[in-house]
């Protein structure tokens, strides 16, 4: 029934979101001794890997109807993902997945102003209250404007871009072979930022200060462990997304994505004892009430 399946829905949505939240709190920790470049390569290799052998099982079909389409839409994903692991070594999970939840607030707009879909004063209200939640989150004025908060903001907008793309240009594709062309795309950006840091930075500040500069290192077996369990971890994950998609109304589905703001908070709270100020929380709250409404009017019109 449509009732029993919407909740099926959510809670395997919400599961996904209760993984994700775990794994990606520690990239903070891989930061200590990896590259963000290399850390991604492995991780798409891993990935690549377990999806070619599902291939060859006979249980995914990896074949895209437009390779252009999945690949675009792959780059761009891929770019949101660098920006927001990026981030992760150096901001609090809580504000970076706040930045990567304005993606709704940045469909809008790209929507309205590109592509000529009409935008009522319901869902013009909504992304206000979005955007004033991310502010709160954020907190870019604690200590004088710090340009950095704003940087998850730009992992929001790729993330956009790319569903968008996912809309204009996917339909019909399977969501494993746009699965295993992201993180192509990653893999690929892994590698050409792995080489050039490599080659050009001699410097690099120890910790998580190099995540982003650090080229090619011997992983210490704690890099090892962590970079397998994310790969692992993050197609399961994913996984139990796309099947979430495929048990309910997109619309209704997408709103339980925002789970992982209280989870990654959450997470990094009982594994690292990082407080979640009340403000954050009201941010929180405001984001995800913005990004409901988003996508329930979005649906309606």
């Amino acid at each position: 029934m449509a009732g029993d399946r919407t909740l099926a829905a959510a809670g395997t949505i919400g599961l996904s979101m209760f993984l994700l939240g775990f794994f990606d709190n520690f990239v903070a920790l891989i930061a200590r001794d990896l590259g963000l470049w290399q850390f991604h390569l492995m991780r798409a290799t891993m990935a690549v890997g377990l999806l070619l052998l599902l291939s060859l099982a006979g249980r995914a079909r990896l074949k895209p109807i437009r390779h252009w389409a999945v690949m675009v839409r792959g780059g761009f994903a891929a770019v949101a993902m660098l920006i927001y692991f990026g981030c992760l070594a150096f901001l609090p999970i809580g504000q970076v997945a706040a930045g990567l939840f304005t993606a709704p607030i940045w469909v809008l707009l790209i929507g309205a102003l590109f592509l000529g879909q009409p935008v009522g004063v319901t869902r013009i209200s909504a992304a206000v209250v979005g955007f004033v939640g991310v502010l709160i989150v954020l907190d870019p004025f604690a200590n004088g404007l710090d340009p950095v908060a704003f940087v998850p903001v730009a992992a929001g907008f790729f993330y956009a871009i790319g569903g968008i793309a996912t809309r204009q240009w996917c339909e019909g594709e399977s969501a494993l072979s746009m699965l295993l062309y992201f993180f192509l795309a990653l893999g690929l950006f892994g590698l050409m930022g792995s080489v050039v840091m490599t080659m050009w930075v001699h410097e690099v500040p120890p910790g998580p200060e190099g995540f982003i500069v650090r080229g090619m290192v011997w992983p210490t077996p704690m890099g090892w462990g962590l970079t397998v369990m994310q790969a692992v971890g993050s197609l399961i994950a994913v996984g139990l997304i796309f099947k979430g998609y495929q048990m309910g109304d997109a619309a209704q589905v997408a709103i339980y994505e925002y789970l992982l703001l209280p989870f990654a908070a959450g997470w990094s709270l009982v594994l690292f004892g990082d407080p979640v100020p009340a403000r954050a929380v009201v941010g929180m709250a405001l984001i995800i009430v913005s990004g409901a409404i988003i996508s329930l009017r979005s649906r309606a019109v």
